[in-house]
């Protein structure tokens, strides 16, 4: 299929801007673009260090949890609500 330049068609047709033309255009009034930027550090040792901690961290306190159970059967847990509720708040979850 051939395309008329000179065609009705054609004309109607919004000229063409490359991306060089329009990435050199003010925006909003700034005189040049913005552009983001990310870098990352990470320094090969601190990350092994971390990894290895991260793994040999249980992931459950099983003590605690064998305490909290105890106290829970024996009916020795007693919940605060006035402490519950003021550590809600200070969180910032509320």
């Amino acid at each position: 299929m051939k395309i008329e330049v000179n065609s009705p068609v054609a004309s109607q047709l919004p000229p063409n801007r490359g991306a060089k033309q329009v990435a050199n255009q003010d925006i909003a009034g700034t005189e040049s673009p913005t552009e983001d930027r990310t870098t990352f550090h990470s320094d090969g040792t601190s990350v092994q260090a971390l990894t290895s901690l991260a793994m040999n961290t249980p992931e459950v306190r099983q003590a605690k949890v064998e305490a909290l159970t105890q106290s829970v059967k024996s009916g020795e847990y007693q919940v605060d609500a006035a402490k519950t509720a003021g550590a809600i708040i200070e969180s910032g979850d509320a």
